[in-house]
């Protein structure tokens, strides 16, 4: 049982780094257009949209006594959506990418010197090969000296990511995973309906901006969401985070496949290392889905 509850964790988790991937892939030039805080804000209203039914429709849209714990999470949704937006945009792609999945780091920190969990080997070396592979895939060698403000604000993206896996964590053992996500992003579009008000939302964009728009609010951020909160119901979030580190892994591969864009060899040699950490933690580090981590 603890094998199946493992296997299906790792699945799903796969499974939303897949459809975060695709949808990074095709909306690449929506910032030629759209700000990041926009981004980040479209991304959480039509999460509401369309995760709202599907609550009402389950019976899990009312508000629990925790509501104002989910309004911490739809906070923190906000400010790991921008500060990854902001991040790629300051820096690029590859700089940016790379510090925000420093985030599945800070976690097996966060397990190690506050829960006071001793961690596998292991899942550090795949944890560490994966942060490399994804460093190969999207260059992040290209950073330019002169942006610390670039870095700063990646490394808030790391540390904003790593506290969504653990948020995410605390919740998903308690409440349906579209309970949390359809209130974490109501939460998180209030925030931005305070920040950038609708009425100013930039609307002379091009109809291929719109349509990669809403690719991002359902398939990047709607759907994968709730898939991911199902993910840390089985398997806890080190693990969870070790897997997301795919998501640049897959944009890069759809990028050549759906925009004919090319990737150098140093590349694909990070495909090879992101997968194959992915691959060892799945095999090796979810011997069952609460203690996965634990020597």
């Amino acid at each position: 049982m603890a094998t199946s509850r493992a296997t299906r964790g790792s699945v799903l988790a796969v499974s939303a780094a897949v459809m975060f991937g695709l949808a990074d892939a095709v909306a690449g030039g929506v910032f030629d257009e759209v700000s990041p805080g926009r981004v980040a804000q479209f991304r959480s209203i039509v999460a509401v949209v369309v995760l709202t039914p599907l609550a009402l429709h389950k019976g899990v849209l009312r508000p629990s006594k925790e509501v104002w714990k989910l309004a911490i999470l739809g906070a923190n949704l906000a400010l790991v959506m921008f500060t990854f937006y902001w991040a790629i945009d300051l820096l690029g792609v590859g700089p940016g990418a790379t510090i925000h999945f420093l985030g599945p780091i800070f976690v097996l920190f966060w397990f190690v010197l506050v829960r006071k969990i001793s961690v596998r080997p292991l899942v550090w070396i795949a944890a560490m090969g994966a942060v490399v592979g994804v460093g190969l895939v999207t260059q992040a060698w290209n950073l330019d000296s002169s942006d610390a403000y670039g870095v700063l604000i990646g490394l808030v993206a790391a540390c904003s990511f790593a506290s969504y896996l653990l948020l995410g964590e605390h919740f998903a053992g308690a409440y349906d995973p579209i309970h949390v996500a359809v209130w974490g992003f109501a939460f998180a579009s209030l925030i931005w309906v305070i920040a950038l008000p609708l009425w100013s939302f930039p609307t002379a964009i091009s109809g291929a901006a719109w349509r990669d728009l809403v690719i991002i609010g359902i398939i990047g951020t709607a759907i994968p969401f709730v898939v991911e909160f199902a993910a840390l119901r089985l398997i806890v979030a080190s693990i969870v985070g070790v897997i997301a580190t795919a998501e640049p892994v897959v944009a890069a591969v759809a990028a050549v496949i759906l925009l004919d864009q090319h990737l150098e060899l140093v590349q694909w040699v990070g495909v090879v290392i992101v997968v194959v950490a992915v691959a060892a933690v799945q095999r090796w580090g979810l011997k069952d889905s609460q203690s996965v981590v634990v020597v």
